[in-house]
């Protein structure tokens, strides 16, 4: 569709493998800068680092070997569980073995299909609040990576909590944004520490991990004290908190409906921040896309009373949202810690060998897609090539996939749907914005956007079927 194809600028790769002490600085300051320009064309990359063995996986088989086939030998690694564990408790996204089993039956059914009218309502309507601030903003720059944070965060809040979130967000924000800057950058002794042997940074975890969950602890107590309507769930909070393992009967604890709590606001909300950004990003750099989107949405009608139908009406946009999750994937990297012997791609696995899965390379592997680099949401249009599911990664894959792609797809749709089908988007500053991989994939700086009011262009007469 665009005349001049658009390559998005990216942290130039190393010529050659680094020496540890750099590989382990580029995890620390930028993870994407850790491999080099051979990793995007090998089937496997192997290194040691301190005894043990890392293997890079690129191609589909060894991927579905590790996370299918034999993902039960498989578990996170140190480094993973000191990282995210401040962050998440012992939720969905750490737990192991039956204890996981026992949160993703449980929790299954609120990510269900039938969920997805609640979410797409939720969506649409602060979709809608945002365009009217926006509106009032009119002639000024605007910060689309605030204003996307905004907006994940009041959507998790809503969709979770049916609660307004700007008392919570307000202390929210700094407090991920300082755990990211500090915290959440590994260091040497995240890879060498048995986790039941706290580090000094542990330690300085521990002390945010406290604070972090009693705000937790006070978002479900203004749940709780809300005034609740007959009859269904209204959110997925009474969703979760209703859900009964469908084999023992057994509900969550406070504990652990707290801990499914914060992994659903931290890893939903940022993520889909971070995809709506970029989506942005790339439609100011790319004319003719934004325009395909801005004729797209004109016929569809996106109130929250018609949302969940407008979603299958926006086939260029939903497009546009997977290839930015091709290209900027949030979950950069995945890691997996080797439990027992095995062979991965013809190597010999041993036990606390690492396995790295890495969407960033493996999205932009010259044997896996065509011009890799490029930015060409015709690949996930209706009629395309079908993408190898083994291949394309965004939300993980296998029994361990994400519970809440879905939800995160739509929600990146719709919020899209909405803002360029109100404005002209375009950037105030050519200075590239580089991806920088910490626990997710971050733009390495704040620039100016110019939004300009679009001209309506039809009023949809019927609902989207």
């Amino acid at each position: 569709m665009p005349a001049d194809p658009l390559y998005p600028p990216r942290p130039a790769a190393p010529p050659a493998e680094l020496p540890l002490l750099r590989y382990l600085w580029a995890f620390r300051h930028n993870g994407i800068k850790a491999w080099p320009h051979a990793a995007y064309e090998d089937d496997v990359r192997v290194r040691t680092m301190f005894g043990r063995k890392i293997l890079l996986a690129n191609t589909p088989d060894a991927i579905r070997h590790v996370l299918v086939d034999n993902h039960a030998a498989y578990g996170r690694t140190r480094a993973t569980i000191r990282i995210v564990r401040p962050i998440v408790g012992r939720g969905l996204l750490l737990s192991e073995g039956d204890e996981w089993r026992h949160q993703r039956r449980t929790l299954a059914p609120a990510f269900a299909p039938r969920s997805l009218g609640l979410l797409a309502r939720h969506v649409a309507t602060v979709a809608d609040e945002t365009v009217a601030r926006l509106d009032r903003q009119q002639g000024r720059p605007v910060d689309l990576a605030a204003e996307m944070q905004g907006v994940a965060l009041e959507v998790a809040g809503r969709s979770m909590f049916s609660l307004e979130m700007g008392p919570f967000g307000a202390a929210m924000r700094p407090m991920l944004l300082r755990y990211g800057e500090t915290l959440a950058r590994p260091r040497f002794l995240d890879f060498l520490m048995p986790v039941d042997m706290p580090t000094p940074h542990d330690l300085l975890r521990r002390r945010f991990e406290r604070r972090w969950f009693t705000l937790m602890e006070r978002l479900m107590a203004a749940r709780e004290a809300a005034p609740s309507a007959e009859g269904s769930a209204r959110d997925l909070y009474d969703l979760m908190r209703e859900a009964r393992d469908p084999e023992t009967g057994a509900p969550f604890t406070a504990a652990q409906l707290r801990d499914q709590v914060s992994t659903m606001i931290t890893a939903g909300h940022e993520t889909t921040a971070e995809t709506m950004f970029w989506a942005l990003y790339l439609l100011a750099q790319s004319p003719e896309w934004q325009e395909a989107l801005a004729e797209e949405a004109a016929g569809v009608d996106l109130s929250p009373d018609h949302a969940a139908d407008a979603l299958d009406a926006l086939p260029k946009t939903r497009a546009v949202v997977q290839e930015t999750l091709r290209l900027y994937p949030p979950g950069w990297v995945m890691v997996r810690a080797a439990l027992e012997a095995d062979t991965v791609a013809d190597v010999a696995i041993h036990p606390q060998d690492a396995i790295l899965i890495a969407p960033w390379v493996l999205h932009r592997h010259v044997k896996l897609w065509n011009d890799p680099n490029r930015f060409d949401p015709t690949r996930f249009l209706p009629g395309a090539a079908p993408v190898d599911r083994f291949a394309y990664l965004p939300f993980g894959i296998g029994p361990r996939v994400c519970i809440g792609a879905q939800f995160a797809l739509n929600e990146a749709t719709l919020v899209l749907a909405r803002l360029v089908g109100a404005y002209q988007i375009r950037l105030m500053d050519s200075a590239p914005v580089l991806p920088v991989g910490i626990i997710t994939l971050l733009p390495d700086r704040r620039l100016p956007f110019s939004l300009e009011r679009r001209r309506p262009r039809s009023v949809p007469t019927q609902r989207a079927a």
